[in-house]
């Protein structure tokens, strides 16, 4: 017995078919196109993503190479745990849109503390300085008038001494200032043949006599070496305008040449 014959599809079962199909070919369509698109994102995110992590690794060399100069040890081998999570640092850099990406210029800063501490004024401690200076040391021994030479000597012989003379001369313009050779105390006098006269008391009983003065400026008291103290005058025994000065011991007796006595201070007076 012969196969019967398949009946054929309608014309409506026809058009039902070919719907079909070209809805499923638009579907492989739509689906081919994705890939294609997914491919092209995907390949300039992964180029992307080399590159910061070649830059953070980069970064993390020099980091690490200043590190070593720093401390002299040699910084270790980066290995593939720690390569990794150098991507998986800049894969988490590159989705939150690269803000927190180190630059080189961040990665070279000095290292810290060799910067100068900032002061409350804003400066740093090396450009603090001090402009306070400690006042000039008084002098231990000063000459009695600023201007060296001698005119008569200690032991001197002549008319205007009764004997000899007691002291030494200093041939200076009348007016010119006198001045404390030592811290002492001082008081005045007015003596026939001295005039107007200053005693200066040094601190173990030592006189100093200045003679023949024109006026004081400081009658009693304390005083400094290198104080003034008169001027000079030609009061008393005197031919013209001079500072006589003697040295008288602590014990009170006869004066003493002065001359030796600043040499061993060191001044000079001639």
């Amino acid at each position: 017995m012969a196969p019967e014959a398949a009946p054929r599809p309608t014309r409506a079962e026809l058009r039902v078919a070919a719907r079909e199909q070209s809805r499923a070919q638009r579907r492989d369509a739509a689906k081919a196109a994705t890939r294609t698109a997914l491919l092209r994102v995907a390949l300039p995110s992964v180029a992307a993503l080399g590159v910061a992590a070649a830059a953070a690794v980069t970064v993390q060399g020099e980091a690490d190479q200043q590190r070593a100069q720093a401390t002299g040890r040699i910084p270790e081998q980066a290995t593939a745990a720690g390569a990794a999570d150098t991507a998986q640092a800049a894969q988490q850099a590159l989705a939150s849109g690269g803000g927190a990406q180190a630059s080189r210029g961040d990665a070279r800063q000095p290292l810290t503390g060799t910067q100068g501490a900032a002061d409350p004024a804003g400066q740093t401690a090396a450009q603090v300085t001090t402009t306070d200076q400690a006042p000039p040391e008084r002098p231990r021994i000063a000459m009695p008038v600023a201007q060296h030479g001698l005119g008569e000597v200690f032991g001197a012989a002549g008319t205007h001494w009764s004997k000899r003379h007691t002291g030494i001369d200093f041939p200076v313009d009348g007016g010119t200032a006198v001045m404390a050779v030592t811290d002492g105390t001082i008081r005045t006098q007015w003596n026939p043949s001295y005039g107007y006269m200053t005693i200066l008391k040094m601190a173990d009983g030592t006189e100093a006599w200045y003679c023949h003065l024109r006026s004081y400026k400081i009658r009693k008291g304390a005083v400094k070496a290198g104080d003034v103290i008169a001027f000079v005058g030609s009061s008393g025994n005197s031919t013209g305008p001079h500072l006589h000065f003697e040295i008288r011991p602590a014990d009170g007796g006869a004066p003493v040449d002065p001359l030796p006595w600043f040499l061993a201070q060191g001044l000079d007076p001639r």
